[in-house]
C-alpha cells in the first residue's frame, strides 16, 4: 500500500461575519465544515463542486495560507500544527507547492523565465549561480520549453507555455504534492490535453502527488485517481474516479454529470432527461438543516429536511444520504 502524503482530519474553517463599529461577530460562514481526506503517493485526488462548495479554501488549509477553526492536518503522518516555524520553511513547505489557475496573472510581468523558474531555488537552497541556471535549464526542458528561452519574459510566451513554465517552477524543490487550481480551465481547448498529458507524465516520472480543484468532469475523470465531491462545505460522496462515474451515488453527483453531458452508462438506452437542479446553492452564512442538498433535491422526502445523513460506506464509494441507511 503506498505511503500517505497528505490527510485531513474533520477539517473545518469558519470565517466570522461582523457588523458595526465594533465590529460585533453576528455570524459565521462555514466555509469547510467537517471534512476528511487522504492523498497517497503518486495518486490524484480532485475536489468537484459549485463556486462557494469550499474546495479553495481546503486547498488553501493544506497549503497552510489559512488556519483552520478545527481538524487536524498530518503530512505523512505528521501534525502540521505540531511543526515548529523552522520546518514548516525547511520540511514542509517546499514539499508542497503550487499552480495556480491563470498562467497570465501568475508570474511577475518584470522578471525573466530564468528568475521565475528559479526563485524557489534561490530562496531555499545555497546553490551557486551556475547551478541554478543549470537547473532551470533542466526543469523548462521537462515541461517542453527550450533552454534557450530562459531570458525571455512572460509575455513573449502562450498562455499554455506559461502552465508550462508554472508546472516548471512547481517541480523546482522536487516536491511530495502539487495543489492545481483549475490548471487547465483557462486555456484553449486545443492545448488542454496537452497540458493534462503533461502532467500526467510527471506524475508518473517523479511519483507526484496531486490535489486538483475542478469544474470541468471530464479533466478530472481523466486525471484523477479519487475523486471527492464537495456541496456547501461537505464532501457528500467520494471514490474511485472510474466507480463514481460508473455509479453515482449521491443525487448531487448525479445532477453534475448530467450536467456536464457525461451520459450515465445506465441511462443510455433509456432516453432519460437531464437532471436540472431548481434554485441556487444557499449561503454558508446560513446552511439548511439536516441535509444541504434538500432543498434543491428532486429525491428529498421529510427526514432530509430534519436530519443530518451520516456518511455511508458502499463498496469503495463513501455517500452522505439519507437513502443509503
Amino acid at each position: 500500500m503506498a505511503e500517505v502524503i497528505i490527510e485531513g482530519r474533520d477539517i473545518t474553517k469558519h470565517y466570522p461575519v461582523t457588523r458595526g463599529l465594533l465590529q460585533r461577530t453576528v455570524g459565521w460562514v462555514r466555509a469547510v465544515d467537517g471534512v476528511s481526506f487522504n492523498i497517497e503517493q503518486g495518486n490524484t485526488l480532485s475536489l468537484v463542486g459549485e463556486s462557494g462548495a469550499g474546495k479553495t479554501t481546503l486547498a488553501k488549509a493544506v497549503l497552510m495560507l489559512e488556519t483552520m477553526t478545527s481538524g487536524t492536518i498530518l503530512f505523512k503522518g505528521k501534525d502540521l500544527y505540531k511543526y515548529s516555524n523552522l520546518q514548516l520553511k525547511t520540511e514542509y513547505r517546499p514539499s508542497i507547492q503550487y499552480v495556480q489557475q491563470n498562467p497570465w496573472s501568475s508570474m511577475n510581468p518584470r522578471m525573466r523565465v530564468r528568475d521565475i523558474v528559479g526563485e524557489p531555488l534561490i530562496v531555499n537552497t545555497k546553490l551557486s549561480k551556475k547551478e541554478i541556471n543549470e537547473k532551470v535549464a533542466g526543469l523548462l526542458s521537462q515541461v517542453g520549453i527550450g533552454a534557450d528561452w530562459m531570458s525571455r519574459y512572460p509575455h513573449e510566451f502562450s498562455g499554455g507555455q506559461r502552465q508550462r513554465i508554472a508546472v516548471a517552477r512547481a517541480l523546482a524543490l522536487n516536491p511530495s504534492l502539487i495543489v492545481l487550481d483549475e490548471p487547465v480551465s483557462a486555456l484553449d481547448v486545443s492545448i488542454r490535453a496537452q497540458i493534462m498529458n503533461l502532467l500526467k507524465d510527471l506524475q508518473l516520472q517523479f511519483n507526484l502527488s496531486y490535489l486538483v480543484i475542478a469544474h470541468n468532469l471530464a479533466t478530472v475523470r481523466y486525471m484523477s485517481h479519487h475523486v471527492a465531491i464537495m456541496y456547501l462545505g461537505q464532501i457528500v460522496e467520494s471514490g474511485e474516479t472510474e466507480k463514481l462515474f460508473e455509479n453515482p451515488l449521491h443525487p448531487y453527483t448525479r445532477a453534475l454529470i448530467s450536467a456536464s453531458q457525461l451520459t450515465l452508462p445506465e441511462d443510455a438506452d433509456k432516453g432519460a432527461k437531464p437532471i436540472i437542479l431548481s434554485g441556487e446553492m444557499p449561503s454558508p452564512l446560513n446552511p439548511p438543516p439536516g441535509c444541504r442538498f434538500h432543498t434543491r433535491c428532486t429525491e428529498a422526502g421529510e427526514k432530509c429536511s430534519k436530519d443530518i445523513p451520516e456518511t455511508h460506506t458502499i463498496g469503495t464509494q463513501q455517500v452522505k444520504c439519507h437513502h443509503f441507511d
